[in-house]
C-alpha cells in the first residue's frame, strides 16, 4: 500500500469523508446526478453508507470501501490481483489499460510513466484532517446546526470569541510542521491547502474558509459566533468525527496543543491527526486525448487524479468515462467523448485543452460549462419570482379599497426577487441541460445501466 493508505480495499477514502455537496445548484451534486444515470458503481456504493451531513454527500469510509469491494466481486467478471505494478504493461495483445494509481503512484511506476510521456511527472500536496471521539467533545462549548437550518442538526459547531480565535490563530500559525520528504517536491493544490497555510494569508482568512460563522446561530448567546470549527459526522456510528477543512501537516504534538485551544475540544480524544500526502498527475493537455487515451498509444488510458482533475466525484467520473473507452475499444466500438455541455465532458475538456504551461488540477464548477442564452435564464428567474409572489397575494378584504400603489410595489419586489435568483438559476438551467444533454449521449452511444450493450454483440 501507499503511504496514505490503510486498508488495502478499492476506493478507500484517504482524506475527508465527504463526496461534496447535492443538488442541481451544485456542481458535484451535478456530476453524480450524472453518474448516477449510467448506473456508477460509486454512487451505488455511496448510497448504501450515507451518513447525515446535511446538504453533502458523507459516507461511512470502511463500509463504503467494503461496499464497492463487494459490489465488484458480484459480477463474477473481475479477477483482482494484489501486487505491485512497477511498470505499464505493454500493449502487444488485444486488451486495453487503465492506470488508475490513486493518490500516490509508487515511485517506479511515476518513472516509467514519466519516461513514456517525455516528461517529470507533476506532484502537490494534498492534507487530511484530524478525526476525534465525538465522546469527548464539550458540549457545554458546541451546539448542533447546519448551516442556514440546511438539514437539520447534523454538523456540531464549536464556536469561538475573538480573542479565543486570535490565540488559536497565533498557535497556529507558529507551530512546527512536519518536514517534507524528498518525494514530497511539488506544490500545493490550492483547493485542499493546510489549515496552516490558509492562516498565513492573513488573520481573517480562516474566517471567510473553514470557519466562516455564516448562517449560524449560537444558541447560548443568540448571535453569530466571532469564528465556528465545525466537526462532521465520519462513520456510521456516529461516534468520530472529522474536522472540517482542517487537514494540516503539524507535527501530531502541535495538532494535540494547537486544536486543544478551541474550547469545545480542550479535553478531546484525537483518534487520528492529521496527515499530508503527495498527488502525481501528469500535463494531461499533451498527454491525453478527450478519450482518456493517451496520445502515443491509444489502448492505454489514464483515469482518476493522474488526469489532473481534483476530487473523489471527479476522480470516479474520470475512471467512469476511461472505463467506457477501453471495453469500447476491447469490442471493437468507437470510442466516445462526453459532450461539454455534461459535467463529464467540461472536465475532460478542461484537463485536455488547458494551457500545458499553466496547467493545475481542476475541481467540478459551473464555471467550466457553457454558458446558457441570457433568455432562458431570464424566463426561469421570472416564473420563479412570480411563483413567489402569487403565494404572498392576498385579495383585500370585504370593504377594503385595493392599495393603487399595491402593483407597482409587486413589480419591483419581482425584479428584486428575480436578481436574487438569477445566480442559482444560471446553475440550475445549466444542471438540466447538462442531464438533457448526457441522457441523450448515453442514449445514443447504449451505455446503459454502467452496461456496454451494442448491436455487433448479442
Amino acid at each position: 500500500m501507499t503511504p496514505a493508505h490503510h486498508t488495502g480495499l478499492p476506493a478507500e477514502l484517504v482524506c475527508s469523508n465527504s463526496l461534496k455537496g447535492e443538488g442541481l445548484t451544485n456542481a458535484a451534486g451535478l456530476l453524480k446526478e450524472e453518474m448516477r444515470h449510467v448506473g456508477s458503481v460509486i454512487m451505488s456504493a455511496a448510497e448504501r453508507c450515507r451518513l447525515p451531513a446535511g446538504a453533502a454527500l458523507a459516507v461511512d469510509r470502511d463500509s463504503f470501501s467494503l461496499a464497492v469491494a463487494g459490489l465488484l466481486e458480484s459480477t463474477g467478471l473481475i479477477e483482482v490481483i494484489q501486487e505491485e505494478v512497477t511498470a505499464i504493461p505493454p500493449g502487444d495483445g488485444p486488451g486495453s489499460v487503465i492506470i488508475a494509481t490513486g493518490p500516490l503512484t509508487s515511485d517506479s511506476l511515476a518513472e516509467d510513466l514519466a519516461a513514456f510521456i517525455g516528461e517529470d511527472s507533476l506532484a502537490f500536496y494534498d492534507a487530511a484532517a484530524p478525526i476525534v471521539d465525538v465522546s469527548t467533545v464539550d458540549p457545554a462549548h458546541a451546539f448542533r446546526a447546519s448551516r442556514y437550518g440546511k438539514g437539520g442538526g447534523d454538523y456540531i459547531n464549536c464556536p469561538l470569541t475573538k480573542e479565543e480565535y486570535e490565540l488559536f490563530y497565533r498557535e497556529l500559525i507558529a507551530a512546527a510542521q512536519h518536514p517534507a520528504k524528498p518525494f514530497e517536491h511539488g506544490l500545493f493544490f490550492e483547493g485542499c491547502l493546510p489549515v496552516e497555510e490558509l492562516a498565513r494569508r492573513g488573520p481573517d482568512t480562516l474566517r471567510y474558509g473553514p470557519m466562516k460563522p455564516v448562517g449560524l446561530t449560537d444558541p447560548t448567546t443568540g448571535r453569530r459566533p466571532y469564528a465556528v470549527i465545525q466537526l462532521r459526522q465520519d462513520d456510521a456510528a456516529g461516534t468520530l468525527y472529522n474536522l472540517v477543512g482542517f487537514q494540516t501537516n503539524l507535527r501530531w504534538g502541535e495538532q494535540k496543543r494547537v486544536f486543544s485551544l478551541i474550547p469545545a475540544l480542550r479535553n478531546a480524544s484525537f483518534v487520528r491527526y492529521g496527515v499530508m500526502h503527495r498527488n502525481t498527475y501528469v500535463s494531461s493537455p499533451r498527454v491525453l486525448q478527450p478519450t482518456l487515451a493517451t496520445r502515443r498509444r491509444p489502448d492505454l488510458f489514464l483515469a482518476g487524479q493522474i488526469t489532473g482533475v481534483e476530487g473523489y466525484v471527479e476522480s470516479a467520473a474520470m475512471g467512469l468515462l476511461a472505463g467506457i473507452n477501453a471495453a469500447r475499444l476491447v469490442l471493437g466500438a468507437e470510442a466516445v467523448v462526453a459532450p461539454p455541455e455534461t459535467m463529464h465532458g467540461a472536465l475532460v475538456r478542461y484537463i485536455t485543452t488547458a494551457d500545458p504551461g499553466l496547467f493545475q488540477p481542476m475541481n467540478a464548477n459551473f464555471g467550466l460549462l457553457p454558458p446558457v442564452p441570457s433568455s432562458v435564464v431570464s424566463k426561469l428567474a421570472a416564473a420563479k419570482a412570480q411563483a413567489a409572489l402569487e403565494g404572498e397575494a392576498t385579495p383585500p378584504a370585504a370593504g377594503e379599497t385595493a392599495d393603487p400603489h399595491r402593483h407597482g410595489r409587486r413589480s419591483r419586489r419581482r425584479r428584486s426577487a428575480t436578481r436574487r435568483l438569477r445566480k442559482p438559476l444560471i446553475q440550475e438551467a445549466k444542471s438540466l441541460r447538462a442531464l438533457s444533454t448526457w441522457d441523450d449521449f448515453i442514449e445514443n452511444y447504449e451505455l446503459l445501466s454502467g452496461r456496454l450493450q451494442f448491436n455487433m454483440v448479442k
